[in-house]
Formats: structure tokens, sequence, C-alpha cells
């Protein structure tokens, strides 16, 4: 299983945002120990620095960072993966690249809290509840 990880469920693990930093933390726990391939989109990471380093400062929001990427790594992306993002009919531009992201890494489904955001997504959008419970073991 290919799982494209949305920036809300590292938000969730790294600013401790309850009640759904348990459910984030088990699905990238479950990634890390998984033979299921975990990948972030490019943008995710300079959106996941701006909005943690307010609250983690910029060591610990760097550091987040670099221990995910031991594990998860980013979707090979292009310039026709951001025209397939302008062309796809989703309200939200941004969730529209995470599924050019998804798309580019091959991946089975996309983890987020949000799935209605991703109504017309043609790569499925699931909880991370839900993913934890499909993925392999070993």
């Amino acid at each position: 299983m290919i799982v494209l990880v949305d920036a809300d469920v590292l938000l969730d693990v790294a600013l401790d945002r309850r009640p759904h930093v348990g459910q984030s933390t088990d699905l990238l726990d479950s990634l890390e120990r998984s033979s299921a391939a975990g990948f972030i989109a490019w943008h995710t990471v300079s959106n996941f620095y701006y909005l943690s380093v307010v609250r983690r400062g910029r060591p610990a929001a760097r550091q987040f960072v670099t221990e995910l990427l031991a594990f998860i790594n980013v979707a090979p992306t292009s310039t026709e993966d951001m025209r397939y993002a302008a062309r796809l009919a989703m309200r939200d531009l941004e969730d529209a690249m995470q599924v050019a992201a998804a798309r580019a890494c091959k991946a089975d489904v996309i983890a987020t809290r949000n799935v209605k955001d991703f109504h017309g997504s043609p790569i499925p959008a699931m909880k991370p509840a839900d993913i934890v419970s499909q993925l392999p073991t070993g």
C-alpha cells in the first residue's frame, strides 16, 4: 500500500492537536514499521514548517521534518503535476496539489482528517485510523 500523508496529519502530531494526535501518531508509527510506503507532497514540508515553527520553534520543527524523512518520502512531482492539479474540479487548490502528489507517487490513498475536502479526487481520502487497520505489517 502507498499512502500520501496530508499536512493536517503531521500538524496533529507535531502540535499535539487533540483529539486527533492519537490517530495521526498511530498512522505515522504504523508507516514507520510497515512495509507500506509513505509519502508527503513537496509543498507540505514548507506549509508544515511555516505553521509549526511558531509553536515549536525552528530547531524542533526542523528536527520533526528530519525524523519524518527517515521513513517518509517526498512525492516526485513536476510542472505537469501542477497543471493536473489546476485542472482538477476541486474547491481548494492546495488539496488538488495533494491529489497530484498522490498521483505522482502512485498512492492508493490520501491520509487526511478532512476527507470531505477531497470530494472529486480520483484517489480516495481516508482518516488515519481507517488506513492503519489496512496497512500490512512488517
